[in-house]
């Protein structure tokens, strides 16, 4: 596929304004503030996966209004039990559940701790599955959990997510052996919207690594591209025609660039400019304006790949993660 959005000289200016809709903020802080009632573990219990390098517990918290979220926690073996590490909360893509833990060791063999949180309701497209159910599914929607509840942003699926979101990074600061003032979001595709949401909704956050972020630039990504989750939005309202009005403002209230306007943390971005999926002037969108109502200035970049998709820069992408993640938290009092 070859380039469709915007030149880079055009993107790396890309600031366009967002319609936020009234009482953004207010929405957020209600539905946390709800979620937040309960305490964040359920369950903590440590299981057997074959690895003698690793250990991993399977972990349940409490998500939105309470619901039970599943997630794989893991640590270094060789880590000492009062040891505190750093931690990387990391968020799957569309589609995928949590899967089996020993699918994903690149944070822990770097010496991190790891959470991985489930999508509710998700696991039946990619990977090995999902354990968390979604106990809202009585909104009404398309196939896909993308239209789920679009009609209004109270019932809306991704209220929900970036919820449990929020709440994962609340409750690894609760786990053995975690350094609180050192949690990391991380994600790709879906997994890079919540982590952007996050750094949005949790001022204290060390640090931020997104790339081809979902959820970014939505209207322009609409006009875009038929690739699904957006794709999904399309034949909704080409079945709904009269929904199209109460799903834009639904779909304001998760814009990625009005988290990335207020969050606070060191970011590192990843983008594919050849990405039909979340395309790529949304992840500009977000990069470009963010942090600018933090009062701060983060330090922040973006690396990106200019004849790559939806992959970005694999990786290669990791590699400089990993990288530039070390030599961030060395600057806040220690790595790894």
């Amino acid at each position: 596929m070859p380039a469709f959005d915007l030149p880079l000289t055009e993107l790396e200016r890309h600031r366009p304004d967002i319609a936020e809709p009234a009482g953004f903020d207010a929405f957020w802080r209600s539905t946390l503030e709800e979620a937040g009632r309960a305490e964040p573990l359920v369950s903590v219990r440590e299981v057997e996966t074959g690895l003698r390098l690793t250990r991993t517990w399977d972990v349940t918290f409490r998500g939105f209004t309470g619901d039970p979220v599943r997630a794989w926690f893991s640590r270094p073996a060789g880590a000492g039990a009062t040891h505190s590490l750093p931690a990387v909360v990391e968020f799957a893509g569309y589609g995928r559940g949590r899967g089996l833990p020993h699918e994903r060791l690149t944070w822990v063999n770097a010496g991190y701790a790891h959470l991985l949180m489930d999508n509710r309701g998700q696991g039946d497209q990619y990977g090995c599955g999902g354990d968390t159910p979604d106990p809202h599914t009585g909104t009404p929607g398309g196939p896909g959990v993308m239209t789920r509840g679009l009609r209004a942003p109270e019932d809306f699926y991704y209220r929900r997510l970036i919820t449990d979101a929020v709440r994962a990074v609340t409750a690894v600061r609760e786990l053995p052996g975690v350094d609180p003032a050192r949690v990391v979001a991380a994600g790709n595709s879906q997994g890079g919207g919540l982590a952007l949401a996050v750094a949005g909704l949790v001022p204290d956050l060390a640090a931020l690594l997104v790339t081809a972020p979902l959820l970014c630039g939505i209207r322009r990504a609409l006009d875009l591209t038929d690739a699904a989750p957006y794709g999904e939005i399309a034949t909704y309202l080409s079945v709904h025609r009269d929904a199209e009005r109460d799903a834009r403002r639904t779909l304001s209230f998760v814009e990625g660039v009005s988290f990335a306007l207020r969050a606070r943390a060191p970011a590192h971005f990843g983008v594919g400019l050849r990405d039909t999926v979340c395309p790529p002037s949304g992840a500009y969108a977000a990069f470009n304006r963010y942090g600018e109502r933090s009062g701060t200035t983060p330090r922040k970049e973006i690396h990106a790949y200019p004849f790559n998709g939806h992959e970005g820069g694999d990786a290669v992408q990791v590699r400089r993660q990993l990288l530039w993640l070390r030599a961030v938290l060395d600057g806040r009092g220690g790595g790894p």
